[in-house]
């Protein structure tokens, strides 16, 4: 049974890739922080959920504390690392900028130091769009030079593309950093769009509606993300020297095996639009707040999926209405006639 590590299982992501790697007959070792940047009954109950299969077990754990770290890998042993856990959030990054430091650059210096030290034979890491910056030109596609993020996350995360480079070319280690765009779904995160405007519709209160509306995002379902994931662990980057034929359009580092993978739905929606799919499912009409652009924010993304599709065979595809309903669904079913906690 092959052994995959993976770094904030209790988290949104993490959590479905957990559950899609056990079903598909994976051993998962999973390491979270379960920190109180939101609700932590969420975070449990998913590690929970995930701890019904005999395949899983799981750590608690900050990725900032070397020792625990570089101990519970080098005592799994895993085939696989796959480093999604970060201090998440555009907008948090403006109020705590320390705790991106700490986590997405000492904690990602600390698992490429255990992926090393193992020597597994594929490392994959999670990055974002948000390292476009301000980039116009889209779809993005992941050979766009990417040199003006807008954020300290998209900062952080353009450092650990650079940081996972160069661990790629010095130590020969296969290194893949998938760039999400704006996944949403089921079990996801109370700072999210979505959910703020579900919790804020069932108390019929106003959302938050910026930039007038005027806005788009290449909206990813949360399957549809961690299929992708799964596909990507047979992708490993090869060897310089070992290279027979190259892949058009391909990121893949001439001077080492690594490449970047952007993993989104391949479509720009209004936001108004996903408003509107949300009030479909809702069967009501939300209030709307409209108010100017964040600092930091961006007007639009939307990525070329091309390369991801050339690597594994799959482009994700889910249509916002399906995944949007999914979600409603589940939200009703968890927070059953009560309020989200904060």
């Amino acid at each position: 049974m092959r052994k995959v590590f993976v770094t904030g299982t209790a988290g949104f992501i993490g959590f479905h890739l957990a559950r899609h790697l056990l079903d598909e007959g994976f051993q998962v070792i999973g390491y979270d922080g379960i920190t109180d940047y939101y609700d932590v009954a969420l975070k449990h109950r998913r590690h929970q959920m995930l701890l019904q299969n005999q395949a899983f077990s799981a750590v608690e754990g900050m990725l900032e504390d070397n020792d625990l770290l570089t101990e519970i890998i080098g005592n799994a042993k895993p085939d696989v690392i796959v480093h999604l856990a970060a201090q998440a959030g555009v907008r948090y990054s403006l109020e705590n900028p320390r705790s991106y430091i700490e986590s997405n650059l000492i904690g990602t210096f600390n698992v490429m130091e255990a992926a090393r030290e193992n020597a597994v034979s594929h490392l994959l890491m999670a990055s974002t769009s948000s390292v476009y910056g301000a980039n116009t030109e889209m779809p993005f596609d992941e050979t766009q030079k990417v040199s003006t993020p807008l954020t300290l996350y998209a900062a952080t995360k353009r450092a650990n593309e650079h940081m996972a480079h160069s661990y790629a070319h010095l130590w020969g280690i296969p290194t893949t950093m998938f760039r999400f765009f704006t996944v949403y779904g089921t079990w996801g995160r109370p700072d999210l769009a979505l959910f703020k405007f579900m919790r804020a519709a069932r108390a019929g209160e106003a959302i938050d509606v910026y930039n007038h509306g005027n806005m788009s995002r290449d909206f990813t379902y949360v399957g549809d993300l961690v299929h992708s994931i799964r596909l990507l662990i047979e992708a490993q980057p090869a060897l310089p020297d070992q290279r027979e034929t190259l892949i058009d359009d391909d990121s893949l580092s001439p001077v080492a095996p690594f490449r970047t993978v952007n993993i989104g739905n391949g479509k720009q929606v209004p936001l108004m639009h996903f408003i509107h799919a949300l009030e479909e499912a809702l069967g009501f009409e939300i209030k709307k707040n409209f108010i100017e652009m964040q600092p930091g924010d961006v007007p639009g993304t939307w990525a070329n999926t091309d390369l991801l599709e050339r690597l594994t065979g799959f482009r994700p595809n889910t249509p916002v209405e399906d995944g949007i309903a999914k979600f409603v669904e589940w939200y009703r079913d968890y927070y059953p006639n009560k309020p989200v906690a904060s």
